[in-house]
């Protein structure tokens, strides 16, 4: 009897779920695909890859997932001359060419009148790669500029294969309209072609630091005020070889942002207290610009404003413990042991750094250091100079803020291209949407930012 009731009661369900999407929008079906973010970190030790670098395992492209955020420190040597003169934008191409051959396939695009030196085929063999031309190469193949504003309800329109960031007509001025030469400080959206089958929204280097958002080429359409901000933290506290790239979207009603950083290195005592200003100085510092071109708008200046926010990168804290006693942990893989004296949990549960955030538990192996292709740490029967050596360290890390969002899992990947390993972590997060002609948020829907890797409890262990 019980379980005809049950039964009864989910039948009653699902029928009052399809009356209410029913009078829904058409636009907001599609929220009821499985969708999934992927949100991951890598440093890669100023390392440009090449074309045998295959990041297909990296980004489980046949999983299929609905939005990359991808964030790489150390692109670039820090040097003076990337740092001081001008930053080389070629190894940034490399990795955007990479991720979009391993996200859209070889696509043949010499159809759409692109050359194949300046495709995302499956060649890294052109001369000299640019950022900026691949930037362009995008915009080319879509046809179209895009806005990064749109203030328009999407509700209010009429679902189409043309909707875009594009403001109300009678707002747009003769200026308002991206050109080739912006500011690199103007995110970058596309619409791709149909051959495609994820767009790159954002894109953006500094100096090291590189973020870059794809997303399935039917979403981007729901994405608005796409914003940028970089903050300085480096030499003298204003350079860039140190600081963040943050990104602020909204995604129906939900604004969101991501936030890669690489913050102050040295294992020295008192290193991490430079770490926490950093960190302090980021949130402080970072201003979105204002580009929305209604009053009511109330789309976030400021990163803690948001409704959903997610910070990763080499924050580059370290263990609070000798080499010795470090090297005997790490050799038993005591890492719950080791863990107890990572510098981060430490200073956040002193109360001194990212008060109010969360970070998963931690159940695999420090991310650094390492030599290149190797699977042991420096301090494992590898002979280096003192000044060299290594106290291996959970630098790579992922952090979230925010009701609505709760961490699935959180994970490193082993790809040894690099002295750091990736660190991948998967979220659930809930988005709010609006009904048609309404104007109060009234209806939720489930968003997953999902890890580079499928695990499970046992497999979160590294032996």
């Amino acid at each position: 009897m019980e379980a005809q009731l049950e039964e009864l009661w989910l039948i009653h369900l699902m029928q009052f779920l399809i009356r209410q999407l029913k009078t829904a929008s058409q636009s907001l079906l599609c929220l009821l695909l499985k969708q999934f973010i992927i949100s991951a970190t890598w440093n890669v030790g100023g390392q440009c890859p090449n074309g045998n670098l295959d990041l297909s395992d990296f980004l489980q492209v046949r999983n299929e997932h609905d939005i990359y955020v991808l964030g790489f420190q150390e692109i670039v040597p820090l040097n003076a001359g990337n740092v001081l003169v001008l930053e080389d934008n070629e190894p940034a191409a490399k990795w955007l060419a990479l991720i979009n051959q391993s996200l859209n396939g070889s696509h043949d695009l010499s159809s759409k009148g692109v050359k194949s030196t300046a495709s995302f085929g499956s060649s890294l063999s052109f001369q000299k790669p640019s950022l900026k031309k691949i930037k362009k190469t995008f915009k080319k193949l879509n046809g179209r500029k895009l806005k990064s504003c749109n203030c328009v309800l999407e509700m209010e329109r009429k679902a189409s294969k043309d909707f875009c960031f594009r403001c109300q007509e009678p707002n747009l001025k003769p200026d308002d309209s991206s050109t080739e030469e912006d500011d690199d400080n103007i995110p970058i959206s596309v619409l791709a072609t149909s051959q495609m089958k994820y767009s790159l929204v954002a894109c953006k280097q500094m100096v090291g630091i590189f973020v870059c958002v794809w997303m399935r080429k039917e979403l981007v359409q729901y994405v608005g005020h796409l914003r940028i901000c970089c903050t300085s933290r480096g030499i003298m506290g204003c350079l860039g070889n140190k600081g963040c790239i943050s990104v602020s979207m909204s995604f129906y009603q939900t604004s969101i942002c991501f936030i890669c950083s690489h913050l102050a290195s040295g294992e020295k005592e008192g290193d991490e207290l430079r770490r926490n200003l950093d960190v302090i100085e980021i949130l402080k510092n970072t201003q979105f610009p204002r580009i929305c071109k209604t009053p009511q708008s109330r789309m976030p200046d400021k990163i803690l404003d948001h409704d959903r926010i997610i910070w990763f990168g080499d924050l580059n804290y370290r263990i609070s413990l000798s080499y010795d006693d470090a090297k005997r942990l790490v050799e038993k893989r005591d890492w719950p042991s080791l863990f107890d004296k990572d510098q981060l949990k430490m200073e956040r549960e002193a109360g001194r750094v990212f008060k109010g955030w969360k970070e998963g538990k931690i159940y695999f192996a420090p991310t650094y250091k390492y030599p290149i292709n190797s699977d042991t740490y420096y301090l494992e029967n590898v002979k280096v100079s003192r000044n060299k050596r290594r106290t291996p360290a959970w630098c790579d890390r992922i952090l979230w803020r925010g009701s609505g969002i709760q961490q699935l899992s959180y994970v490193r990947k082993e790809l040894k291209f690099s002295d750091h390993r990736p660190v991948c972590a998967t979220f659930f997060v809930q988005v709010d949407v609006l009904s048609k002609g309404q104007r109060k948020k009234n209806s939720t829907f489930n968003f997953h930012i999902q890890d580079l890797v499928q695990t499970n409890s046992r497999s979160l262990y590294y032996s």
